[in-house]
């Protein structure tokens, strides 16, 4: 194997799973924070709402100036300035300013599309499943880490936390751009670099419909992963309160602590199967795989399709199951439930970014800023569905009845196709876009017919 391409995939790591650390950092020690300043649940709902705020926008940017001026520069600057912004809220003590200061940190959350553009242009199409999940998955788990262990290593004390995640990133940012590599050539570098300047291109990507079904598959797994690593931790402390000190947990900082154990839950599952999902992506693909009604079967990347459609219907049957638990006052049932919706989520987001180098291969970095982008929208607005619903239990289900069984018919609709999706939609079809997909597809098909 080349060493070279598994140290970029190892730097692109690490560097995401320290992004995923800072950016949820603010939900493992909401309870302190809603204690210290006397936090409503709305309140609360708006806090865990605010990690996302810049995620939007701020991934489609990132996806650009990745393609534009390399991942490495674009990791380091995001680490870097993330890093400064956590250090300064360490020694905050005005609650608007704090919220102001998270919310800054939080771009640190925009940093995975500049991997995945990394990642991507450093493995052949045959690995990337196995090598995005790698990626996402090792890097997702820093939510998990942080809701685990930065209670029980700083206690209450969320500033010494701040301050040192932030020393952290700056060495990072130092690391990645004395270590990390754009693209295995110089062709590529500059290839994706020039085509990032075109706009019409940039546009063709973000109207293909099966762009947008994808944009909405990863926000019912990735953009409901962030918004739970978000709200779980306080809603475990509020929906669980009396279960969780009947179990012998007492203050403040009893509680946070079991809320957080609780709340890792579905962050680990996720994170750690994500490399699974990709896996499963993979092997569907060698099997030629297509169980599913409608959706294409003829198209080299079928079969990959089918994995994604699957996971999709499976994360809206744990949301409902998580309702009923929390209906029923079962924690122990809750957390059952966030063990199948942790697993069904990497099944969505491993198999979405398996997708999307293959569908896009001529602007990895821009497909990546808008699906990967757009969609966090849904890590905004799930914590306020939850926290503004009749029951602190109930949001889960109307997410699931509401906006998840749409999203998966669209989705149907749009991977129909027995010719290239990405064909579909609406504005210009940028000529060394068509020849690109033409391409990548007849090099997909070659290795799949072998």
């Amino acid at each position: 194997m080349n060493t070279h391409k598994v140290e970029q995939l190892i730097i692109a790591t690490v560097g995401f799973f320290w992004c995923f650390l800072m950016w949820f950092a603010t939900a493992a020690f909401s309870p302190s924070i809603a204690d210290k300043y006397h936090l409503t649940i709305a309140a609360l709902g708006l806090l865990a709402s605010s990690a996302l705020w810049m995620a939007p926008v701020g991934r489609i940017a990132a996806g650009w100036a990745a393609d534009r001026f390399g991942a490495p520069r674009t990791f380091a600057s995001i680490l870097a300035v993330c890093g400064v912004v956590s250090i300064a809220s360490a020694f905050t003590e005005n609650y608007t300013l704090l919220f102001i200061e998270r919310v800054l940190v939080a771009i640190a959350g925009v940093a995975f599309v500049v991997g995945i553009q990394h990642v991507s242009q450093w493995f052949d199409d045959s690995e990337i499943g196995t090598a995005v999940g790698l990626y996402a998955g090792t890097g997702n788990v820093g939510a998990g880490v942080g809701a685990l262990l930065l209670p029980r290593i700083f206690g209450t004390d969320y500033q010494s936390a701040f301050l040192w995640l932030g020393v952290f990133a700056l060495l990072l940012a130092g690391w990645y751009l004395w270590r990390g590599e754009a693209a295995r050539d110089e062709h590529s570098r500059s290839g994706t670099a020039r085509r990032a300047g075109d706009w019409r291109g940039t546009v063709f990507v973000w109207s293909r419909y099966i762009a947008i079904a994808l944009m909405l598959a990863y926000a019912m797994s990735f953009g409901l992963e962030i918004a739970l690593n978000a709200w779980l931790p306080g809603y475990f402390s509020q929906g669980f309160n009396e279960a969780i000190l009947a179990l012998g947990f007492t203050g403040v900082a009893g509680v946070q602590l079991a809320a957080g154990t609780f709340a890792a839950v579905q962050s680990f599952t996720a994170s750690l199967f994500r490399p699974f999902a990709g896996f499963m992506s993979d092997l569907f693909q060698r099997r030629g795989w297509t169980p599913l009604p409608l959706v294409a079967r003829t198209l080299p990347y079928a079969p990959r399709l089918h994995w994604l459609g699957i996971a999709l219907i499976l994360i809206t049957l744990a949301m409902i199951m998580l309702t009923v638990a929390g209906l029923s006052g079962s924690l122990p049932g809750a957390i059952v439930a966030l063990v199948a919706l942790g697993v069904f989520i990497s099944f969505g987001t491993g198999g979405t970014f398996a997708l999307v180098p293959l569908l896009f291969p001529e602007r990895p970095g821009v497909a990546a800023g808008f699906i990967g982008g757009v969609s966090t929208a849904g890590g905004i607005v799930y914590p306020l569905i939850f926290a503004q619903t009749a029951g602190i239990h109930t949001g889960y289900a109307y997410a699931a009845i509401f906006m998840f069984v749409p999203f998966v018919l669209f989705y149907f609709w749009a991977a129909r196709h027995e010719r290239d999706p990405a064909a579909h939609g609406i504005g210009y079809i940028a000529p060394d876009e068509e020849s690109g997909a033409a391409t990548r597809m007849a090099q997909t098909q070659s290795e799949v017919s072998q």
